[in-house]
């Protein structure tokens, strides 16, 4: 038998409130540089033009995620949201790249910050916009299971880290006078966001390839699992589980007594699958009845599933 999770959530209104923020912190970092002349500060806005980029194909993303399956997507659509994170990490690192290209430009050419403490002020301002957006963002990922949103707050919170790091690095510039300095801050910048770059990809890539679920959502279900087993009478096995967006696909053998009724093994599956999404958001479980005593039974149970305890 196989259950269906509940129709896919829109929640790209917490994307288009990502885009409003990002264009909000484009107009302040940029107008920052303007004032500075600090190629820290427009390395800052920069990286916000990333965001405003990977917002708007957030909220495309979510709104393909956010329809139902049907005959051609019959599992839905809510990989689609991995796409979005993986480019937001790919586009980090054209970010990155274009940075320390303009950063290489000033060690070779130098030119001098200016109206500094207005520049941090306005910065500082942009900051606080991505915080807040942040908060909101990463808590509706944790809730929805959005990798999207979830890849959207990471980016924003290292925007964060980034313009500290640029403000502090413009403040020494105006203590020392060194102009080298300012450039060179802009370098440690971009290798910043380039680690997270690669994060957000390598997460992105594993959603992709049908990960499992986390070791403490599996332990779940094998406790739901066990605390149904019976020795000789029934027994599981064959678990697997996946991951695919925000939704938890659970697939298991569920071995029972050989004169059951059709009825009995199915309603016995159901009360299964009940107290399995009860415990997981967003599961959709299958699960294959068979009898305990057949030897049929135990020869489609290759190696990579998940052990349960019979």
């Amino acid at each position: 038998m196989h259950s269906s999770s509940r129709s896919p959530r829109n929640i790209s209104t917490y994307a288009w409130l990502s885009v409003v923020a990002a264009i909000a912190t484009i107009a302040l970092k940029y107008t920052a540089y303007e004032i500075t002349g600090s190629v820290s500060l427009l390395s800052d806005a920069m990286e916000s033009v990333v965001n405003l980029v990977a917002a708007i194909v957030a909220v495309i993303s979510l709104k393909l995620a956010a329809q139902p399956a049907n005959a051609r997507y019959t599992f839905g659509r809510a990989k689609a949201e991995y796409f979005s994170a993986a480019l937001e990490g790919a586009m980090i690192f054209g970010a990155a790249a274009l940075i320390i290209f303009s950063a290489i430009g000033r060690i070779l050419h130098p030119a001098p910050v200016e109206s500094i403490g207005l520049g941090i002020l306005v910065s500082l301002v942009a900051g606080l916009i991505n915080l807040a957006t942040g908060l909101v963002l990463f808590r509706a990922g944790r809730r929805y299971h959005s990798p999207s949103l979830t890849a959207d707050a990471h980016h924003l919170f290292t925007d964060i880290v980034t313009s500290l790091g640029v403000i502090i690095g413009v403040g020494l510039v105006a203590l020392t006078h060194w102009v080298y300095l300012d450039p060179i801050v802009a370098i440690i910048v971009a290798l910043n966001i380039i680690y997270v770059g690669i994060g957000l990809m390598r997460d992105a890539l594993a959603g992709l390839m049908d990960v499992a679920l986390p070791d403490s959502e599996n332990q779940t279900i094998v406790a739901i699992l066990a605390a149904h087993s019976h020795p000789r009478m029934i027994a599981f096995h064959g678990l697997q589980t996946r991951v695919s967006g925000h939704q938890r696909f659970i697939k298991f053998d569920a071995l029972v007594p050989d004169s059951w009724t059709v009825k009995k093994g199915h309603d016995f599956a159901e009360m299964l699958v009940t107290q399995i999404k009860e415990a997981l958001d967003d599961a959709v479980v299958t699960v294959h009845v068979e009898p305990i005593n057949d030897p049929e039974s135990y020869k489609d149970i290759p190696q990579g599933f998940i052990p349960l305890e019979d």
